[in-house]
């Protein structure tokens, strides 16, 4: 059995807030009619919070980088 999910309800609403959705991208969302403009929009805040991933790793790799280098010249 297929569990139909409202765009509108609270259980979604406070998901799309723990996925960091804000205010207006959750009214956004409770607003579109269709599915397949539902995923749209999910898809695309899901690879926004990929973005943000890959550039944190980026910044965490530059910072590894310059506590090993630091690290070696100490010894």
């Amino acid at each position: 059995m297929q569990q139909s999910f409202e765009p509108d309800s609270p259980s979604v609403a406070q998901n799309l807030l723990d996925a960091g959705c804000d205010a207006a991208f959750i009214r956004q969302y409770a607003q579109l009619k269709g599915l397949s403009e539902q995923l749209l929009l999910l898809r695309k805040h899901r690879r926004t919070l990929l973005d943000r991933i890959h550039e944190e790793q980026h910044r965490l790799d530059c910072l590894d980088y310059l506590i090993y280098m630091t690290s070696r010249t100490q010894k």
